[in-house]
Parts: structure tokens; sequence; C-alpha cells
């Protein structure tokens, strides 16, 4: 029976990772609990757990005395010299071997409750500490359930479950049982049962992370990746620093016709990522960040952390982007609060048709806002819902969805608009503004670097007022 029992236990450290000293540990732990429970707590014993030989021993020690007063601690000389077959005096240590199978049924059931909830108790330990040291590392696991309801995905990584939640995955992503996914460790929470790993594909650290697998010198600490601003799925901005004079840190980033840069995006789904230099200059930085359009002035308010910007008319929508990405992303990575303004004030809006969204919309509602005079997107957009609730008998929900249909057709045609006027980039191929004399480069999902220089002015204004920085046209392209 001894070695049954070693034996099982020789089999958790094997299967389970438990190390044999501290499952010895628990073992001697248990054993005397069950020795306390026969015998009371004034029993002396000692119990000795040989997993190598498959032994496990129980000795119960009691001293030999004339008369006995407690016969847990005590034993007479008759009854010793015995059970001992030896001559046993007054003073002596009886020391006799409990067979297991004298504990009883009852006795050996609670210890092994007892021994499965100690090694659950480890395995959990275990679990946290491997996880908490592997906070922001890439792990990659097996996809095995994904829950309908809540969004969650369940993914088996070295036999632990771990959950990528709704809010952590792209949302452009479809996943499928079995598929083989990569993503960094967010957060380790403990539990009633196992601990709680949350593993995330739209933290800022898992593009970190990537770009450390893919360029060997970010992983060396040549380029050091000094702020990321991402929108997971769609564009992401990363401003890296080279600490090596002779490495470009846009261009080896990219890596020869972008082969690096689009091993990243094919992971992320084809998120477009803009990866430009590090300034100390927040001036230099925020043009940098807003590229690819073109600013004319820049100011700044250092302690407020705000930066006024003036782009020119044929400029505003490359410097706003796609539902406002661009400026959004810029915002967040240089750290300042980024309010465009449009050279020479307001403009005529951009317009459309309402006739243009008539598929969209279908033939029966356009009908209805045609009849009430509605001819223009702006004709709609900038009419209140309650108002159009009112005069067209729609429900809000419909028209609050039909409001933002048009809004953002509105935005794309308006940037394409200006793609076509000759603007030279679009936001999803952002140019990365450079100071005189430095290379700039363009990261693309999809296209090669480009040079570009931009004239930036040498001095700045004192920092208790706004600095006001005029930025001059850049006429100084060369093709690649």
């Amino acid at each position: 029976m001894n070695h049954e029992i070693v034996e099982s236990f020789s089999q958790m450290v094997r299967e389970k990772g438990i190390d044999k000293d501290i499952l010895v540990g628990i073992v001697e732990d248990i054993f005397g609990m069950m020795v306390r429970k026969k015998y009371g707590p004034t029993a002396k014993y000692d119990v000795v757990v040989n997993m190598d030989k498959g032994d496990i021993e129980i000795y119960l020690e009691r001293e030999v005395v004339e008369e006995v007063v407690d016969p847990v601690a005590q034993i007479d000389t008759k009854d010793a010299r015995k059970r001992s077959g030896e001559d046993m005096e007054v003073g002596e240590e009886f020391v006799e071997i409990v067979p297991l199978d004298s504990f009883g049924r009852r006795l050996v059931v609670s210890a092994k409750q007892n021994l499965n909830q100690r090694i659950k108790e480890i395995e959990r330990e275990a679990i946290y500490n491997e996880y908490t040291t592997s906070l922001g590392e890439i792990v990659v696991g097996e996809i095995y359930q994904i829950r309908k309801g809540k969004g969650e995905i369940l993914v088996i990584h070295n036999k632990n479950e771990l959950i990528l939640p709704r809010s952590e995955q792209i949302y452009k992503e479809r996943y499928k049982k079995g598929d083989t996914i990569r993503a960094v460790v967010k957060e380790v929470r403990k539990g009633a049962g196992n601990p709680v790993v949350i593993i995330s594909r739209t933290d800022s650290q898992f593009l970190m992370r990537l770009f450390e697998i893919e360029i060997p010198e970010i992983y060396d600490g040549i380029i050091e990746i000094k702020a990321i601003a991402r929108e997971p799925g769609d564009r992401a901005k990363v401003a890296v620093l080279s600490h090596d004079d002779r490495i470009d840190a846009v261009g080896a980033c990219v890596g020869m016709k972008g082969v690096r840069i689009h091993a990243i995006v094919r992971e992320l789904n084809n998120e477009n990522i803009d990866v430009i230099n590090w300034s100390d200059d927040p001036l230099v930085f925020i043009t940098r960040s807003l590229s690819p359009s073109k600013l004319k002035e820049i100011q700044l308010d250092k302690e407020a952390k705000k930066a006024n910007v003036t782009v020119a008319a044929d400029q505003v929508s490359l410097a706003i982007g796609k539902n406002g990405q661009n400026v959004r992303l810029a915002s967040k990575l240089s750290g300042y609060d980024i309010q465009l303004i449009k050279e020479g004030g307001e403009e005529e809006e951009y317009d459309m048709d309402l006739s243009e969204f008539r598929e969209e919309l279908s033939d029966v509602m356009f009908h209805k806002f045609f009849d009430e005079g509605y001819e223009t997107v702006h004709d709609v957009i900038d009419t209140s819902i309650e108002e159009l609730v009112n005069t067209l008998g729609i429900e809000k929900e419909k028209i609050e969805e039909i409001v933002g249909l048009l809004k953002k057709g509105l935005e794309d045609a308006e940037i394409e608009d200006a793609e076509d006027g000759g603007q030279g980039a679009s936001p999803g191929n952002a140019a990365v503004a450079e100071p005189v004399a430095e290379k700039s480069e363009t990261t693309e999902a999809t296209g090669e670097a480009t040079p570009e220089k931009n004239e930036l002015p040498d001095g700045t204004e004192e920092a208790q007022k706004p600095e006001a920085t005029e930025l001059p046209e850049d006429d100084g392209k060369q093709p690649l």
C-alpha cells in the first residue's frame, strides 16, 4: 500500500510539474495530521517519505515508564519489552511503526481530500507566478472555445486557460476553434479557482513586442520605441529613436521594401502603421505626428499641454484623417491636446446631394427626406435629431443611424476629393515630417518608404506665452 501511495505522488510530480521536495513536505504534513487525529495533539511522531524507494513510514515515539498516565506518550516496561523483544528500561524511548491500515478508511479519505486541496493551491500559485512574471510578454496558444454570449475567447497555453475578452480583440478579426493565436499577457487576477489570465491583441504593449520580434535593433536596444498611439485594427503611430547615429531608426523599422513592417501589419489584420522619428522638441514632434498633412503654424501652451495648429484649407482633411483618426492619434502620441484651425477662417463647407445616398437609404426613405425639403447631406446633419423625428415621423434610433451613415460618407468623400486634388498622400499612407537635412520615411500597409524634407524653425519663443511657429511650404521632395 505504501508503494502505491508514493507512486501516485510521483505521478503528480511528473504530470503537474510540482517540485518533489515541496510534495514530500505536503505528504509529511498530511500524515502528521492523521497521527494527531488518531492519537491526539500530544503524540510524538516522525513521518519519513522516500520517493525513490516508494516508502512512507510513520514512527510513534513513547516513553517507557513503570505506570502509564498518558497512553499516547507513555508505555509500561512489560508492554514495551513484549512489543520490541528487547529488554527495555524505564526512561528509554520506545519507537514503533504505525501501519497505514490502522488509520481507518475515514482518515485516509480525509487525508486524500486534504492532499488534493493542497496540490490545487500549489498549482494555482504556480500559474499565478508563471504569468505575473510574463506580464507584457507575447504568448502563443490555441483557441479551444468561443463564448458567443460574452464574445470571450478561451485559449489554451501550456495546459492553462487564458481569456481573450471581446474588448481586447481586434474588431475586424474573426476567430474559429483550433486557430493558433498570438497575444500579450495583460493582467493576472486571483480568483476563487485558478487565476484569471487576461490576454490582449489591442494593447499597445502587443504592438511593441511585435516590433521587438521583427526588428532586431529594437530587441538589442539600439533603437528605442518612445511612444505608441493606436486604434486597433485601423491605424497606429509609433515614435522611435536611434541610439546609434549610423542607423536610421525609421528605415530599420520599415526594412527593405517594407518587409519588416509588413510582417507586423499582417499579424494585426492589415492595421496601418506610421513610424516616425522621435523628437524632444514638441514643435517638431507634433509636426511629424500630424503627417502626412503640411502645417502652417503651431501655437504651444506647454503648461496646459495644448497645441493650436493652423493648416491650409486643402490640408484639413489630411490633418483630421478618416473619422478624425489622424489628429486623435497625433494627440495621444505627442501628449498634447491638438486643435486644428483652418487657415483663412471658415470657408464654404463640403457638401453632397442626398441623392448620392439613395441606395443606402432606400427609395422610400430618400423620398421622405426629399419631400420635406432635405436635399443635401448638411440639410440633414445640421438639423437636430428631435426635429428630424418630429418632421419625418421616424424612430429616433433609425434617425441616429442615418445621420451617422451620412456623416461618415461625407467625411470619406471629402478626403477622397482632397486626394484627387493633388494632396500627395492619403491618411493610410502617411509620410513622416522631418527637419532640414534629415531623412523621412513613409510606412504604409502596402507601400514603400518615400523620402521627404520639411523645413522647421531653429528657434522658439519664450515658454511663458504660447509659441507660434511658421512652417513654410515643403518644396524639397525627392523621388525614392
